[in-house]
């Protein structure tokens, strides 16, 4: 995904903001498997997806909670390092080989001082981190675990092929043994 694309599905700005913010960015490659943050260190840094897939996840009693995953067009972004400077309590994990672009907190914060329209596109960019994981909150806390897996395969089907379902049963909030009942079940059905 190009990352002008990705820039503007945060909030479409005049092209010549959005090229400011494109002349701070790196593009960076990293193999499956590369950690961009590990729990209990700070990254302060934003990644953009331009190709790949990514988790965040928290170790809990030896394993491992899957509760964020970003396509092509996402953005990785450890919300405490970032606004806190904080270490993060997440790892976050490349379950492809990716290309990434990385924009440096202090780069953007400049460009938020000098350009209203990269400041509004920040402001956009929180609201929709905010909607998003309040919409997760919900899902979890008032829907069945077959309903999240319909929405999953609704909205997201490559990620049935892309992630492996270990993490996709963790990400639903159900074991692996529950996600292959919920899916031999629906097998019938169709």
């Amino acid at each position: 995904m190009d990352i002008h694309e990705i820039i503007n599905r945060i909030y479409r700005m005049p092209e010549a903001s959005a090229d400011k913010v494109v002349k701070h960015l790196s593009k960076i490659t990293y193999p499956k498997g590369y950690h961009i943050l590990e729990a209990g260190k700070t990254e302060t840094n934003i990644f953009f997806i331009e190709k790949g897939i990514a988790r965040a996840y928290i170790p809990v009693d030896g394993k491992e909670v899957t509760f964020w995953i970003g396509k092509e067009g996402s953005t990785i972004v450890s919300l405490k390092s970032y606004v806190n400077n904080q270490q993060g309590y997440e790892s976050m994990e490349l379950m492809e080989n990716s290309v990434l672009y990385l924009l440096k907190r202090k780069d953007l914060h400049e460009l938020f001082k000098e350009d209203i329209h990269i400041a509004n596109w920040g402001r956009k960019f929180a609201e929709s981190e905010f909607l998003q994981t309040e919409e997760r909150l919900i899902s979890l806390l008032f829907t069945t675990a077959s309903e999240r897996y319909m929405k999953l395969i609704q909205n997201n089907p490559e990620l049935l092929q892309r992630i492996p379902l270990e993490c996709l049963a963790s990400y639903l909030g159900i074991t692996p043994v529950s996600l292959s009942r919920i899916r031999a079940k629906l097998k019938r059905v169709l």
